[in-house]
């Protein structure tokens, strides 16, 4: 396998971590994003229960904690992230209704029906988004919504350089209509989607990077993992640059249904 080639899930968890611990946020996405998304789901209150599954460091629950009213639990997998994210909370005063934990998306600290809405920003694909949809959703209420953005084909047909790559990555990105598909027999009622602007990749998540790049390979010079990690990172943001109008992310909002 080339070093081109390799997936993020190939790198050292370490070194994913330290890379991203000081960016606002892991993946596509900005506070825009996160509230329109967050503008098709009603009926929240004070008592409801959120859970932010793949928080990352926090940057869009921190949006959400100062856009909706409840209690928010983050779940990640990287301790680093958890204290970035309970330290990032604690800045905005929110630390008494905004807690992260570290866990795993497969194996979820909830009861079956306690929470009101899941969201999940870029990272269901950890798991996968059928099994994430199938599984996550006895942890809702009926009439409780899940929000995730996801990975996404625009077109029917594309060049095979970022098939190829997709395929590589991750399989299971599909076309809008059919994620859409996906939602529905998984029990719940498609209620909105919409591609994420340009700008969620291009401003608020390949920007930040360039100078975290440099630092990172200051800091691991002669690293050669490190090196590998930096050249993929940099090879995602070329590939979505070249073929943007085929690809991005969408966000996918739903709604649990009695079955």
């Amino acid at each position: 396998m080339r070093n081109e080639d390799k997936t993020i899930h190939e790198f050292d968890f370490n070194f994913i971590c330290d890379f991203f611990l000081n960016m606002e946020r892991q993946g596509p996405g900005s506070p825009e994003a996160t509230l329109k998304a967050l503008g098709f789901i009603d009926n929240l209150t004070d008592k409801s229960l959120i859970a932010d599954i793949g928080c990352g460091t926090g940057g869009q629950t921190m949006v959400l904690a100062q856009h909706a009213p409840g209690s928010i639990t983050g779940i990640d997998l990287f301790p680093g992230f958890i204290g970035r994210f309970n330290s990032n909370a604690g800045k905005l005063n929110l630390q008494d209704r905004v807690k992260g934990i570290v866990g795993s998306m497969d194996n979820l600290p909830f009861r079956d029906e306690e929470l009101d809405l899941i969201w999940s920003e870029g990272a269901i694909y950890n798991i996968g988004f059928e099994r994430g949809l199938r599984e996550w959703r006895s942890l809702l209420k009926t009439g409780g919504y899940i929000a995730v953005s996801e990975s996404s084909w625009f077109t029917e047909k594309r060049p095979a350089e970022i098939h190829d790559f997709w395929m590589s990555v991750y399989p299971e990105i599909d076309t809008i209509p059919n994620k859409m598909a996906q939602i529905q027999k998984a029990g719940y009622i498609p209620v909105a989607s919409f591609i994420l602007p340009e700008t969620c990749w291009t401003d608020h998540y390949h920007a930040p990077q360039a100078a975290a790049q440099e630092k990172f390979l200051h800091k691991y010079a002669g690293n050669k993992t490190a090196e590998e990690f930096i050249a993929f990172q940099r090879r995602e943001a070329e590939l979505y640059r070249k073929y943007k109008e085929f690809y991005g992310y969408v966000f996918y909002i739903a709604k649990k249904i009695e079955q």
